[in-house]
């Protein structure tokens, strides 16, 4: 089945839970006050896009590509970033709510995290370097074999990181 290829669209409080957004290569999009809610996101592709005040909860994101996709002010909980296409991923997030998501394995280098709730997200086995971490609430967040070098944590905060547990630490 070939993919459609939508460009430079505009989906304003589209409830994607009640009519399933098409399989597309989405680019330079932006999806503004949208639900997703418990949606199956796999095998799409979103490059250059922006997530503005969106519900993305229980997302399935089986081989789902984010290639320079910022999420602001999005509700993000349990999402499963290790099921992502890994090539070329990209993302950042301010304002956001990602508690109890995962991003095991995960190269998230130089990602951006601004003004984000980060309860019990696990970080294990993740490449967290010159990642930023701005105001963000880290509480019993997990953080096991995380490679943390040059990491930006002085303004997070409740987190619990044992250098024992991970590499390169700061």
């Amino acid at each position: 089945m070939e993919k459609n290829y939508v460009e430079d669209k505009e989906f304003v409080q589209v409830d994607f839970a009640l009519k399933p957004l098409g399989l597309a290569d989405y680019d330079n999009c932006t999806f503004i006050n949208c639900n997703f809610s418990d949606t199956d996101l796999s095998k799409q592709n979103f490059s250059e896009c922006i997530f503005k005040g969106c519900n993305l909860g229980m997302v399935k994101l089986s081989n789902t590509v984010f290639n320079d996709v910022k999420f602001k002010d999005c509700k993000m909980l349990g999402l499963h970033f290790e099921d992502c296409n890994q090539f070329l991923l990209t993302v950042s997030f301010e304002d956001c709510n990602l508690n109890l998501s995962t991003f095991y394995k995960v190269n998230l280098k130089k990602t951006i995290f601004r003004n984000t709730s980060l309860h019990e997200v696990d970080f294990t086995e993740t490449d967290l370097s010159n990642t930023l971490f701005d105001n963000c609430n880290l509480l019993l967040a997990a953080f096991v074999n995380a490679v943390l070098e040059k990491a930006d944590l002085r303004t997070a905060y409740n987190y619990s990181i044992d250098p024992e547990l991970n590499k390169r630490l700061f």
